[in-house]
């Protein structure tokens, strides 16, 4: 871990990432990829120490309140936060302003904020993502070693629910030959309408692979899956996009039980509900539970 002083804390579309790199070890994280420009190792993770200063700037020069986004490209909610809190300080921030909030995690510390989050959403809005990949305990902690297992974020979605505030799910990515089996999937589903969701976020069953991201993978495919690299390279070579065989049918049982159970599934739609800033007087998550 080491610190810097940024020059600038939200991005264009009002996005916010106050670490760089990660320590959850997912085998397949896209943030590892070369195009990203990391100057250090993955896991050394850059922490934006003035990232307090700089939101409350940003917020305070700002015409219109907007939802404030965090987590697209590192986790909030890493090991180093418990120590830090400086994902807890921006938040602070976000509800003094009147700002909303869509935070991604795959971290169940996030429940250390559920107070902030909830006021957030008195004021404004707060919606609460989580990513899920694997059914399997066991298979997860191979997948995603050092965060806390599927069963686990769901219960946390499951808090959130009952706290009022709403919930979106990140059904990615789903690996070729490893979880893209129907199980898997129904597991997940299941999961996703027993917290009561309001979206989950797909884009197709499979996986993309860059450079820096693709080595990794190997890596970890070599050491829990013997021959499963020799696999993939024999099916996919070096293409960036990997879709499953089973892609066709995993994607009808998707949409069909969304539809069924009143889940949005629709990504543009999902991710316009997410943008969207709510003024004022606690926001009701829309469900037909």
């Amino acid at each position: 871990m080491h610190f810097v002083d940024a020059k600038g804390i939200l991005s264009a579309h009002n996005g916010m990432n106050i670490y760089r790199g990660c320590t959850h070890g997912c085998i397949y994280c896209d943030s590892r990829s070369k195009c990203y420009g990391f100057t250090h190792e993955f896991e050394d993770i850059e922490v934006k120490q003035n990232a307090p200063e700089l939101l409350e700037k940003a917020l305070r020069s700002k015409r219109k309140r907007c939802m404030i986004g965090t987590g697209a490209m590192c986790d909030p909610y890493m090991h180093c936060e418990e120590q830090l809190e400086l994902t807890r300080k921006c938040l602070e921030i976000i509800d003094r302003y009147g700002f909303g909030v869509a935070i991604q995690t795959k971290s169940d510390r996030i429940l250390r904020d559920l107070d902030l989050l909830k006021s957030i959403h008195k004021k404004a809005k707060c919606v609460v993502q989580m990513t899920l990949t694997t059914y399997d305990e066991k298979l997860c902690k191979i997948l995603e070693p050092n965060v806390c297992t599927t069963k686990r974020r769901v219960e946390t979605l499951e808090i959130f629910r009952e706290n009022g505030i709403p919930t979106v799910v990140w059904l990615s990515p789903i690996l070729p030959f490893i979880n893209d089996t129907k199980e898997n999937l129904e597991g997940l589903l299941d999961y996703c309408m027993k917290a009561k969701v309001y979206g989950i976020i797909n884009f197709g069953m499979g996986v993309t692979l860059r450079e820096g991201d693709r080595e990794y993978f190997y890596a970890a495919l070599d050491k829990h899956f013997p021959g499963m690299k020799g696999r993939y390279h024999r099916k996919y070579g070096y293409a960036y996009d990997l879709p499953s065989d089973n892609q066709e049918m995993l994607m009808e049982i998707f949409h069909k039980t969304c539809r069924e159970h009143g889940i949005e599934c629709d990504p543009h739609k999902v991710f316009s509900y997410l943008h969207r800033f709510e003024d004022g007087g606690e926001y009701e998550q829309m469900s037909l539970f």
